[in-house]
């Protein structure tokens, strides 16, 4: 079920791969769509300006950190998260579900929801499937995602069978909700439904076909990238969308590293969102098309070229390596400003032209190009991180 603010449209395929647009209350935006991530409502280090010039078209707010703070019925009385925060664009929130997972020490898990206690003042909090649907519908964001449990990872069989059985009782619960709020009002928020089972194939397999029964208008593969290996997660990832339907948008979860989104977007997945592009620029890494650049390292010192020779960037066509890592050992926000401003652009770049590849009948040669050059670099920096 989805509010009639929403629709989604394939326009191109190559074989699995999809190129596609999803319409919403605050625009329009393509797919395969990378979302970078404003945690409390922003991106950090960069303005809403900032990330249209990237080329962003929808990003990601978390519904833990609103909630606690600023709150959203102040969000609402403002006129929404999209306004709220100057982006007036597609926006999308999580469920909070990875905050508890990473917040396990905080937070006890039982059949109706989750009681935790704030990381900001300690003060005791609950969240059910109902409630998180509600602070949603405030935030006023265009995707809203139902309440999920994600278990560690690893998990025995017995706690991963706990989560996905939770999970769908959530859903059900939540889309319930979802749907009562949309008789009482105009809702503008669509609601999509998670698939866990850690990386049990049977669980998997169960947990994709009940979520799928309860006719969201999208469904993301959660429980992912938390620590298997890369292997264990395309097995589950191919698993898992074997049963999720080919007409709605299909969104992983938490997978942010390029081969992953390559590797993704061949088995057909539409969406993304990682915090990696401006976490790692924050720490003195970013993204290029010759792999990660450690630029806080001893050998960019002197170093006049761009973060990236292949780059259009802004940034790329401005400052040097040596000027950038001169402001981060400086501790000057300019660093984190420009490092993060090159990865989103990076990332936005990269999937326009995985979109354009689909629309050539070209992905497979375009991803074939691209990795044989982006990790050949990745290894030679794996010396230096």
């Amino acid at each position: 079920m989805s509010s009639s603010s929403f629709a989604f449209e394939i326009n191109a395929s190559d074989n699995f791969a999809r190129r596609g647009n999803a319409v919403t209350a605050h625009g329009t935006f393509q797919t395969p769509a990378f979302m970078p991530v404003g945690t409390s409502g922003a991106v950090k280090a960069l303005t809403s300006d900032d990330l249209e010039e990237c080329g962003a078209e929808i990003i990601l707010g978390n519904t833990y950190h609103l909630y606690l703070r600023p709150g959203e019925k102040l969000i609402q009385q403002l006129g929404g998260l999209a306004k709220f925060n100057g982006w007036n664009r597609p926006t999308l929130t999580d469920s909070g579900g990875y905050q508890i997972f990473s917040l396990q020490e905080l937070s006890v898990i039982d059949d109706d929801g989750v009681t935790f206690r704030s990381h900001l003042d300690g003060s005791e909090r609950r969240f059910t499937p109902e409630k998180v649907v509600e602070i949603q519908v405030a935030l006023g964001a265009d995707i809203i995602m139902s309440f999920d449990q994600c278990v560690p990872f690893p998990a025995v069989i017995r706690s991963a069978e706990i989560g996905v059985h939770r999970t769908f009782d959530w859903a059900k619960r939540g889309l319930r909700r979802y749907q009562e709020l949309c008789n009482a009002v105009e809702v503008k928020s669509s609601l999509f439904g998670i698939v866990q089972g850690s990386v049990y194939e049977s669980l998997r397999k169960l947990s994709a076909e009940q979520i799928v029964s309860l006719d969201f208008a999208g469904y993301a593969v959660g429980g992912l990238a938390v620590g298997e290996s890369k292997e264990a997660m395309e097995e589950m990832l191919a698993l898992a969308i074997q049963y999720l339907p080919s007409d709605k948008p299909r969104y992983l979860m938490g997978v942010g590293y390029p081969e992953d989104i390559f590797m993704a977007v061949s088995y057909g997945v539409d969406m993304f969102d990682c915090v990696l592009p401006t976490r790692n620029a924050r720490t003195g890494m970013v993204f290029t098309s010759e792999g990660p650049l450690v630029f806080r390292n001893a050998d960019c010192a002197d170093d006049e070229r761009p973060l990236d020779l292949n780059c259009d960037c802004k940034v790329c066509r401005r400052y040097s390596r040596a000027y950038i890592r001169h402001l981060y050992n400086q501790r000057e926000i300019t660093a984190l400003i420009l490092a993060s401003y090159h990865s989103t652009y990076f990332y936005q770049k990269l999937m326009r032209d995985i979109r354009a590849s689909i629309e050539k009948n070209a992905f497979s040669a375009f991803r074939g190009w691209f990795l044989e050059r982006y990790l050949r670099g990745k290894d030679i920096s794996q010396g230096d991180s």
